[in-house]
């Protein structure tokens, strides 16, 4: 099975952590795309947040991942881009969770937040983490239908399914 390929982009802060990430995804025998920045000249994150986002929706690379000093501004950069659902985390649980659950496709986190151990351990975990659908399917068909502003369709998904207020505890995967 072909691995997913990544595009990968930081500001001037993310440069002290996106080197070695890249060196890791390589040693995992991913294929890796940068988008920059190569500089540790002052830039501004949006420009490269946008790049990976739109790099993943148009389906050039399966994954990204963006990475700046909190892992924040990058990462609501990239989910501005329609058809991303990005995860911005600093552990372990909550991004392989973003991608069982959310099917989350951009990875975003600070390279002042978390070291080069940590990001590595939270890469990993997300990249082996796979969408389970599911109970979760509506939900993401409810992100897609906010991303659309198609209000008709939320509300259809919405009044879908009556919760019984158990979903949420039955077959949970840790």
């Amino acid at each position: 099975m072909k691995k997913p390929e990544i595009a990968i982009g930081c500001d001037h802060v993310g440069l002290i952590l996106k080197p070695t990430i890249i060196k890791y995804l390589k040693v995992l025998d991913y294929q890796v795309h940068d988008f920059g920045t190569n500089s540790s000249k002052r830039t501004d994150y949006p420009i490269y947040g946008r790049k990976v986002g739109e790099a993943v929706a148009s389906g050039e690379y399966d994954l990204g991942i963006t990475i700046c000093g909190t892992g924040e501004g990058i990462g609501m950069a990239a989910s501005k881009v329609k058809g991303t659902r990005v995860c911005i985390c600093s552990d372990c649980y909550s991004a392989k969770l973003s991608r069982m659950h959310n099917n989350s496709n951009i990875l975003s986190f600070g390279s002042r937040v978390v070291g080069a151990e940590l990001a590595k351990m939270i890469v990993k975990k997300w990249l082996e983490a796979k969408y389970i659908g599911g109970r979760h399917e509506r939900r993401v068909e409810e992100l897609v239908a906010i991303e659309d502003n198609d209000d008709e369709k939320f509300e259809e998904l919405v009044h879908s399914k009556e919760f019984d207020g158990k979903e949420q505890f039955e077959d949970q995967p840790l």
